[in-house]
């Protein structure tokens, strides 16, 4: 482009302010510009902002990912650095990436330590289990990624379908019922959700009503405290090994055995990252749940 010839105060096509505003929005622009060049070699560590990533169409900027990012099944493509909680930090490294995007929890500190002093900028991602948390969550991670106008493109579509849910749920005329979601019955004690978590979250959603409240997180549970609950449904992810249970085994179990849920062998199962991602794809994962408690209408 041939630049306009100034002569003395006055420039041949273009008045100076014209030209004072367009170089105020280079200034402006320049450093997105910079971050979206440099930032197109991203580790994603979490399950939750790697669906993000790839529901904003980003996921060419992808160079790995964290073992718990298995959906959509094109994850499985890239290098997988290892789970979030237990990170090496030269798998990480060793990808050259420009841009680490995290969920909460990252780990262990030492090598969290490793990767902040090699100057990689590393985005936390903050987690909170409710309708408002996955909206935010989206548009935390588009503005990472440099795209704000599409994170808040598919978090409209988002909050449509959370509304939705919430429509169809408030709707009900069923009275409440109440979840006890287990994580494990390894050595046959049992871990079970309290508040706080993902799988209390769900079930509020859902609209069913968590059996523990009394701690926040996941701990093991005395058969007294299943007891006093009196769980109506029994909530697990659906995964093989010591962490499950076959049906017949579990409403076996002496902490399950007086329970409603026992009675009318009232056991849901679910993929985990569906259940408890709080993604994109979480208003789908409460209607799922809320039709597998209350039947689908």
């Amino acid at each position: 482009m041939r630049l306009p010839e100034f002569h003395g105060q006055r420039a041949t096509h273009w008045s100076a302010p014209i030209w004072l505003l367009v170089v105020l929005i280079l200034i402006a622009v320049a450093p997105r510009i910079l971050a979206a060049q440099t930032s197109d070699r991203i580790v994603s560590l979490g399950g939750s902002v790697t669906e993000i990533i790839y529901a904003l169409g980003e996921q060419d900027r992808l160079v790995a990912r964290d073992s718990t990012s298995l959906f959509p099944d094109a994850t499985s493509d890239l290098p997988d650095v290892g789970y979030i909680r237990a990170l090496a930090s030269e798998g990480v490294l060793s990808v050259q990436p420009t841009m680490i995007i995290t969920e909460d929890g990252a780990g262990p500190p030492e090598a969290i330590e490793v990767l902040q002093a090699a100057a990689i900028p590393m985005i936390t991602i903050p987690d909170s289990y409710s309708s408002e948390g996955i909206i935010a969550k989206i548009l935390a991670v588009g503005d990472a990624l440099g795209v704000p106008g599409k994170a808040q493109t598919l978090a409209a579509q988002v909050q449509a379908d959370l509304d939705a849910v919430r429509a169809a749920v408030t709707s009900s005329s069923q009275a409440p019922k109440t979840v006890l979601f287990i994580l494990s019955t390894s050595g046959g004690r049992i871990t079970a959700s309290g508040a706080n978590t993902a799988a209390d979250g769900i079930i509020t959603m859902a609209g069913a009503r968590n059996a523990i409240t009394s701690f926040e997180g996941y701990k093991q549970l005395t058969a007294e405290a299943i007891a006093a609950a009196a769980p109506d449904v029994i909530l697990m992810m659906d995964r093989s090994g010591d962490h499950s249970s076959t049906l017949d085994d579990l409403f076996a179990m002496p902490a399950l055995i007086t329970t409603p849920a026992a009675a009318n062998l009232a056991l849901v199962r679910m993929n985990g990252l569906l259940l408890l991602g709080f993604g994109p794809r979480a208003p789908g994962a409460a209607e799922q749940l809320h039709n597998a408690i209350y039947g689908a209408s």
